[in-house]
């Protein structure tokens, strides 16, 4: 079986998460992928922890099975190399701040009229237009100044970060998605495109509901802590032995639920609706957990589950790479290293097609420049 993106050559300069999220996921498709480092550093997770052997785990996760190999782009012998590898890849990625490019002679203008079907993906903080294109950012900077962060967290508490790193994330994401399109663009026109993505216009991007109360209301919402400010009940709960999560998504789904609780309340005007639900969500949360903490959580989800209502216990990540449903979808992978030997685990690829092999093990994760010697051979041959 091929894989969708079977012979796509992928140059990739970017490090950290964003772009290598990106090249990862292009890589779990098919894509070859070249990681083009700094010599003697390379890629800042190399030197994340934690470490296993003295490779970084960070590292391994997000890079396994690309090739490295390390240039200096203001060296004229390795801008040789760099050349040639253009001449042959599909993508290039790069996540250095708007004119880093154009100062190395590899802006988009000067590649796209060298190799005008080269599809150029750029992932920064703040996109290369606008005033504030030339600023640095990290994760932390685009989730507190898209306004991610202030929705995120308990009321009258310090905001708090999205414990996922959503910034760099969501911004991969966001890139694959216009190199996915750029590729499909190129095989009716033959040309690349440039594709330009901000970690700040990502953050913006997942805020639906939240754009939606502040251009209606007037008001921008603050955080609600784990309920959903436009759903209820859609929250956690107490069992007599913790939290759980119920999400009674519409007005059927809450009949069902007081059904199931044995409260009579869904005729109740205060509750027959979801917007009078909303208006009155904390008295309906004391009425559940009246009932919900007189048994445990395994009982209430078994229950709850049984009669169709959407709910689930908060797991911890090593509850979770034990789940059933996990395994099920090969959703825990194993990285391997240069002997064949499960070294560290990963998270599995999550779009899952037909025809087309969801493999249960990772290649290693490459050594700085590991590949050079395999690289100049295949470019020579």
């Amino acid at each position: 079986m091929s894989l969708p993106l079977d012979g796509c050559l992928v140059l990739d300069l970017t490090h950290v998460l964003a772009g290598p999220f990106s090249s990862m996921t292009l890589l779990d498709l098919g894509a070859k992928v070249i990681k083009v480092e700094r010599p003697g550093t390379g890629d800042d997770t190399r030197a994340f922890p934690p470490f296993k052997d003295g490779k970084s785990a960070y590292f391994a996760a997000i890079n396994h099975g690309k090739k490295s190999i390390a240039l200096d782009l203001k060296s004229d012998g390795d801008r040789e190399i760099f050349d040639r590898l253009l001449a042959r890849a599909d993508i290039l990625l790069e996540n250095y701040r708007p004119g880093v490019m154009e100062r190395l002679g590899y802006g988009w203008g000067t590649l796209h009229e060298r190799y005008p079907a080269l599809i150029y993906g750029a992932v920064s903080g703040f996109g290369h237009t606008g005033p504030d294109a030339k600023r640095p950012a990290y994760d932390m900077v685009v989730q507190a100044r898209g306004g991610v962060m202030s929705i995120t967290g308990e009321k009258d508490r310090d905001p708090v970060r999205v414990g996922a790193s959503i910034g760099d994330i969501v911004a991969g994401m966001y890139l694959t998605q216009g190199l996915l399109a750029a590729l499909y663009d190129r095989t009716r026109s033959g040309t690349g495109r440039k594709v330009d993505i901000a970690m700040l216009d990502s953050q913006l991007a997942i805020l639906e509901h939240a754009i939606a109360l502040t251009t209606v209301t007037g008001k921008a919402p603050g955080p609600s802590g784990a309920r959903h400010p436009s759903i209820t009940p859609f929250e956690t709960f107490h069992a007599s032995d913790g939290l759980f999560v119920i999400a009674a998504g519409n007005d059927v789904l809450f009949e069902k639920l007081c059904v199931a609780l044995n409260l009579p309340i869904a005729d109740d005007p205060r509750f027959a609706t979801n917007p009078e639900r909303c208006k009155h969500a904390r008295l309906l949360k004391r009425l559940i957990e009246a009932v919900t903490l007189d048994h445990t959580r395994a009982h209430w989800i078994a229950k709850l589950t049984a009669a169709g209502i959407p709910t689930g216990p908060i797991q911890t990540v090593d509850q979770v790479l034990k789940d059933p449903q996990i395994l099920a979808r090969n959703m825990v992978v194993d990285v391997l290293d240069k002997h064949g030997r499960a070294a560290f685990k990963a998270a599995g690829n999550p779009i899952k097609m037909s025809d087309t092999e969801d493999r249960t093990t990772r290649a290693p994760a490459p050594d700085l420049d590991g590949n050079r010697g395999e690289i100049l051979r295949w470019l020579d041959s």
